[in-house]
């Protein structure tokens, strides 16, 4: 793991997270962000980290995404009176997947309160990176709960994000594909979405890879759809290749990374073979290009694992070494036979080819290729009608003159006549 480093990390917590209950034998247990709390505290990780109880948004400021009716249904919803909103319950989806329970509202208004606060905790430039494990909640629609997600976080904390950043990019390492913060900014070029996941006989079933965008959107919706079994080795040679290419034909200001946690070996509802180690070096990889970052919880089904991998994220984003062998904390016994925080994988059959996860890494790396460059980084002009050379614009394509050369080993500076050697007129300016 890194050494330590002198990155500001934020850390947004609420107590209450963990009193809110689904119901019984549902997979969603937001008692797995207290344990993860635990965790991150008994390890002494909190030391090094500002840690806040998020100010709760108002049900206005969710509306930035959701109806003002579907906001308003969340509102006034409760297990007493859901008899009397039948109609309302079927449109938006809410009833199985997504229960009505105790404080349903307060529950959605706590994890996006986090989310938000700590977009705009990166806005103000006080922090490096924060986190807010009880976010993540990516399935939610415009009007339709989905997913054990009821208000989606992800989209208004990306909202909050590009008050400040011109271009925000989302990564998504959850098991599911993050479909509803696709179809939030499917259609503009400001946001780019980029998700790894099981596809194929899945929830949500949706993020086929020639799912890419439409409008203005186009290429900036990106799918990398995987079959069961997928392994550390497996998924880093998909991840650091696409991300890579991503941060350099994008250049977002700012990173929302979705680490939901049923991408892990064992998972109650996953079916992938990832290690802790695996799922944190895309969190890894993520912090190497020093850009903002917004860190989300997400799915997570096997209780005992969820917290050790958070904790172990926390460490990653904080560049601290910690102990394989867990301190001794509230939950202990749920940690047990061998009170560890690494997990041994599976030896479950990966049915990823490198065939295949060859041929779709190419496919999509063609897709980035084929994006407009964003200003400040080369522009290639011999693209046919691209926004940057538009169809009847005759525009000779040559060599760079010395002008480019000074401007390009020198970004910051403005060339001037001098610096290229030539005589300045006395009647310029």
């Amino acid at each position: 793991m890194a050494t330590k480093d002198s990155r500001r990390v934020s850390y947004f917590y609420d107590a209450e997270v963990g009193n809110y209950h689904y119901g019984q034998g549902h997979p969603m247990k937001p008692h797995r962000v207290r344990m993860t709390h635990n965790l991150v505290v008994n390890y002494g990780l909190y030391r090094r980290m500002e840690v806040f109880r998020p100010r709760h948004v108002s049900p206005t400021a969710m509306t930035r995404f959701h109806s003002d009716d579907y906001i308003n249904f969340l509102r006034a919803i409760t297990p007493d009176n859901m008899q009397d909103y039948i109609r309302q319950l079927q449109r938006f989806n809410v009833g199985e997947d997504c229960p009505v329970f105790d404080g349903l509202f307060e529950f959605c208004q706590l994890y996006t309160s986090g989310s938000i606060g700590g977009a705009a905790r990166l806005n103000d430039n006080q922090a490096d990176a924060v986190i807010n494990w009880a976010g993540g909640l990516h399935h939610a629609k415009k009007a339709e709960a989905s997913g054990f997600c009821y208000v989606n976080d992800c989209v208004l904390g990306i909202l909050e994000l590009l008050k400040k950043h011109q271009r925000v990019l989302y990564i998504d390492i959850d098991i599911h594909h993050g479909d509803g913060v696709e179809e939030a900014f499917y259609c503009t070029n400001r946001v780019m979405t980029v998700s790894f996941h099981k596809y194929g006989e899945y929830f949500p079933g949706t993020g086929d890879v020639l799912d890419i965008g439409y409008g203005e959107g186009k290429n900036y919706a990106v799918n990398f759809p995987l079959n069961d079994g997928m392994d550390d080795e497996s998924y880093r040679s998909i991840f650091r290749p696409v991300i890579g290419k991503v941060m350099e034909v994008f250049a977002p200001g700012a990173v929302v990374l979705q680490c939901g946690a049923d991408s892990l070996s064992g998972d109650r509802l996953g079916c992938f073979n990832l290690s802790l180690k695996g799922h944190a070096d895309c969190v890894e990889y993520v912090k190497s290009f020093g850009v903002p970052v917004l860190l989300l919880g997400g799915g997570g089904y096997t209780l005992r694992n969820v917290p050790r991998c958070w904790t172990y994220e926390t460490a990653v984003m904080l560049g601290e070494d910690v102990k394989d062998e867990l301190p001794y904390n509230d939950y202990f016994e749920y940690f047990g036979p061998d009170h560890r925080l690494h997990l041994p994988v599976s030896n479950m059959e990966n049915l990823n080819s490198s065939q295949y996860l060859e041929q779709t890494k190419i496919q999509i790396l063609e897709g980035l290729r084929s994006l407009e460059p964003v200003p400040g980084t080369q522009i290639q002009t011999g693209q046919i009608e691209s926004q940057l050379n538009p169809r009847g614009m005759n525009m000779e394509i040559d060599e760079p003159n010395e002008e480019e050369i000074v401007a390009d080993k020198k970004p910051d500076t403005r060339v001037t006549s001098q610096m290229l050697g030539r005589k300045e007129h006395p009647a310029e300016f």
